[in-house]
């Protein structure tokens, strides 16, 4: 069996001195797509940050092989780590096509740059229809296209995704989590999703894990928790 792309055991994470996560552990699949579930207040967002390096952690975390606990935010992404936070983060008083150059800037090569932009524009085509437009004045569904778009500017190996479907229209929804299946398997980049619709987490995921007060609680692949009745009624809320 081939090693995780990342792996975390028994992290902590610490706003000031309260502690959020107490001692997590899981794992995302080389080339898979993992999603963490759990109520509001379980920790979600902050596991995510911990992995980022934005906020203050104890424990192992391994990306590729490396330790990158304790690096900084930037050190990470270099090292393939993109991360997509939760309210878009896009740069509001720049175009759309700024946003996207600010997310290539790991990328020396002007044209892989420019190849990468034409991908994205690919992607999702009403970017392209707006590249001269300052990303404060897109829609709540394109802001999230361009805050994905950015990320994966990068090159990265793995995306970090907070709450990608939240504010936006049923349409959009399906139409970014199509994308985001495309962008897997072309791509072949790595996802751990943060996503309070558990339904269509489930859908796109391969495997899930389920934290509750900073906590692991349970883990499988993303069908036996979509099936265990169980597990839905009381976890899951669906």
């Amino acid at each position: 069996m081939a090693a995780p792309l990342l792996e975390a055991k028994n992290v902590e994470a610490f706003y000031g001195p309260t502690r959020v996560l107490k001692g997590i552990s899981f794992e995302v699949a080389e080339g898979g797509i993992t999603t963490i579930l759990g109520a509001n207040g379980a920790g979600k967002t902050t596991t995510l940050r911990a992995l980022s390096g934005l906020v203050r952690t104890a424990g192992e975390i391994r990306f590729a092989g490396q330790r990158i606990d304790g690096l900084s935010t930037e050190k990470i992404a270099a090292l393939g780590v993109a991360h997509v936070p939760d309210g878009r983060g896009t740069l509001v008083n720049l175009t759309v096509e700024e946003n996207l150059l600010v997310g290539a800037y790991l990328q020396r090569d002007k044209a892989k740059a420019a190849a990468a932009m034409e991908r994205m524009f690919g992607y999702f085509p009403r970017l392209r229809e707006r590249r001269q437009q300052q990303a404060g004045t897109l829609s709540g569904g394109e802001q999230q296209m361009l805050a994905i778009s950015r990320a994966l500017m990068q090159g990265p190996r793995l995306l970090l995704m907070d709450e990608p479907s939240f504010g936006l229209a049923p349409l959009i929804i399906r139409e970014i989590f199509q994308i985001m299946r495309v962008i897997n398997e072309q791509e072949g980049v790595s996802i751990l999703l943060v996503e309070q619709n558990v339904a269509r987490a489930l859908d796109l995921a391969d495997h899930a894990w389920l934290l509750e007060t900073g906590q692991t609680v349970m883990s499988g692949t993303a069908r036996q928790l979509r099936d265990d009745e169980q597990i839905r009624r009381s976890y899951l809320g669906f």
